[in-house]
């Protein structure tokens, strides 16, 4: 069956293209898309072509299956200007999404409709390359430099109507797609075309805008080579004829194509690919999930709740007493007023999600849930207390699950009825933002239990990974080696705000000690402390040392860092050199390349005997854990592939 079929509707031809599942830009669709603009304007009946796909979206991008291979003809550039240079007006009738080279081929139309929830992008720097043909040139031309600038760089897509608003697109419609676009392009024979893309002018912005705007780009990128040189082609596309500023983007793209920037990006997007579908789960059907429970309403509860609403899922939040059903709702309630004010979300919508939650201290009301999640206080008597009640109360064949972070899961649910059904579900916090969710099964969970894990993340939009039992799973784990390989840095003598330091030029958001300061060092802490007086034997910490001085990170003024009031800017501090001083030997001058050597292969270290132990099933798992859930730089690819053998 051919990629591209021809039809004809009196004088409009409808080009629809069928290369499922999301109409990639293979060779045989762009050769099947060439031929179609020599056979039609080779047709004197034909006025005008509309351009349509099949399925559930428009060309949404490059075939992945040819990343890393030699371009074979006709190449995307030449085709978007075939397209463009048509006798016939072509019309762009985009439903799904148009991106990267969808939208670009799009662009090369001289029309551009969109269905109401369709969405158009160019998401390549997310790749680690830019536009390759023509995004960074015709955008600027059709939408404006600064639409252009936060189209290209961010990579995110805008939705239909937004992308009507900023010029992209030329009309938004409600109707049969085919039908609208066909009178689109009628009632556009009777005016004067527009001028090709190509052709058109861009208004100059004033000197001062490209430094701005590369000042707030290195920021947001951290290290990302892309969205700069994005932005650099942009500037070219404003300040150049179009023939020169293609060829730059061409050079551009091709230079930034082989480059390890580009190949860890690769790395992650076929890893994130694979992740939601594990080939070993293959012939489990997961059990459907149409009520859903969380027992706890604190941070973490709470986020989970708003995580589940937002998947569209009823939810009824379980807590100990009034009073803390209540807190728990509060909570809820708190995350939507938060992101009205931001204008993430209409008052209308957070009031739907808020109305999908109902708070209650009768179990009883969980007798048909298909999944509950318990995520109250870490401690193991709690914990069980909840899955007696649970396994009591439940369907046998609801989905239970525990939201541990260090606790053994086998021993949680020590004594549950229908074990099978039982599963570790890892959230991180905020629970309703991040995206990492860590599947940890005990020996009986049902294969069909661990489906479901899989695809509850899917449906709320995450990154599942499974992770075997052990302490800390396999992101706490990693996190732990991580942090005690900081500290003994530090008892090398190497500067505390330079161990951060060199870590945010490696392309963390922060270093290992802001971090904890943030998040808290009493956490760890506890955890550490539970495990002494459970008889291990866990050798004292820097940390500890602060924590037992009342230094506990920003929340009380000091951590490893002072905080002046109501100042998150961490500060050296001389108290915290004062109580470290006897377990510091010398000082040492590293420099930040070694100490984010140092620290990253330590990382890997630990995730090559995670491997080997069986607690993850393959390296990727590792690198999407690390990136999705304690901000490893992107753009790195992950632990393992940054240390991988080159």
């Amino acid at each position: 069956m051919s990629v591209v079929t021809i039809a004809r509707e009196g004088e409009i031809a409808v080009v629809a293209v069928n290369n499922p599942p999301v109409n990639a830009l293979g060779q045989m669709l762009r050769q099947g898309l060439w031929d179609a603009v020599d056979a039609l304007d080779a047709d004197p009946s034909v006025r005008a072509v509309v351009l349509i796909c099949e399925g559930r979206t428009f060309i949404a991008g490059a075939d992945v299956t040819e990343f890393g291979k030699p371009p074979v003809p006709p190449h995307l550039p030449d085709l978007v200007d075939c397209i463009e240079g048509a006798a016939k007006p072509w019309v762009a009738a985009i439903h799904g999404s148009a991106l990267g080279g969808g939208f670009e081929i799009a662009m090369g139309c001289r029309f551009r409709i969109a269905l109401d929830g369709a969405s158009v992008g160019l998401p390549e720097v997310g790749l680690g390359i830019v536009p390759g043909a023509s995004g960074t040139v015709r955008t600027p031309r059709l939408a404006g430099v600064e639409a252009a600038v936060e189209l290209v760089t961010s990579g995110k897509p805008v939705k239909a109507a937004k992308a009507a608003a900023l010029g992209l697109v030329d009309a938004v419609i409600t109707g049969d797609l085919r039908t609208e676009a066909i009178s689109f392009a009628r009632a556009a024979l009777e005016r004067p075309l527009p001028l090709p893309i190509s052709r058109r002018p861009v208004e100059v912005p004033e000197p001062e805008f490209w430094e701005r705007q590369e000042k707030a780009i290195s920021k947001r990128a951290r290290g990302e080579a892309a969205p700069l040189r994005a932005l650099a082609c942009l500037r070219k596309a404003v300040e150049a004829d179009f023939s020169d500023a293609m060829a730059f983007e061409r050079a551009t793209f091709l230079e930034l194509r082989s480059s390890e920037q580009a190949a860890a990006l690769r790395h992650v997007f076929f890893a994130e690919r694979a992740a939601g579908r594990p080939s070993h789960l293959a012939a489990a059907e997961p059990l459907p999930i149409r009520l859903a429970g969380v027992v706890g309403g604190g941070t973490m509860g709470a986020g989970i709740a708003v995580a589940l609403s937002d998947a569209g899922l009823p939810v009824v939040l379980v807590e100990r007493d009034g009073e803390a059903v209540e807190k728990g709702l509060s909570n809820i309630r708190n995350v939507y007023d938060g992101a009205v004010k931001r204008g993430r979300m209409t008052p209308d919508t957070a009031a739907e999600r808020l109305s999908r939650v109902t708070g209650t201290t009768d179990y009883a009301a969980l007798a048909d849930a298909d999944l509950v999640i318990e995520a109250v206080f870490e401690e193991i008597g709690v914990k069980r207390a909840v899955f007696a009640e649970l396994g009591r109360i439940c369907r046998p064949d609801a989905v239970l699950a525990t939201n541990t972070s260090y606790l053994d899961p086998r021993l949680i649910a020590e004594g549950l009825p229908n074990p099978e059904r039982f599963i570790g579900l890892h959230f991180f916090s905020p629970a309703n933002v991040m995206k990492l969710l860590e599947i940890v099964p005990v020996p009986e969970t049902a294969p069909a239990v661990v489906a479901t894990g899989f695809a509850l993340g899917r449906m709320l939009g995450k990154i599942p990974v499974q992770a075997g039992i052990c302490e800390g799973f396999i992101g706490n784990r990693i996190l732990k080696r991580y942090r005690a390989s900081a500290e003994a840095l530090v008892r090398l003598g190497v500067a505390i705000e330079a161990i951060d330091a060199a870590m945010r030029a490696y392309g963390f958001a922060m270093g290992p000690f802001e971090a904890q300061d943030l998040g808290g060092l009493d956490i760890a802490f506890l955890q550490r402390e539970g495990a002494r007086a459970a008889g291990q034997d866990v050798p004292e910490t820097l940390g500890d040392i602060l924590v037992r001085a009342g230094r506990k990170g920003q929340k009380t003024g000091g951590g490893w860092y002072d905080y002046a009031p109501g100042d998150r800017t961490p500060q050296p501090s001389t108290v915290v050199t004062d109580l470290l001083s006897s377990q510091i030997n010398g000082k040492s001058a590293m420099c930040a390349e070694k100490i984010a050597e140092c620290l990253v292969g330590e990382m890997a270290e630990e995730g090559a005997a995670i491997l080997s132990e069986g607690v993850a099933r393959q390296a990727f798992d590792i690198d999407l854990v690390e990136i999705h859930g304690y901000g490893f730089p992107r753009w790195r690819g992950g632990p393992m592939f940054a240390t991988r053998s080159k």
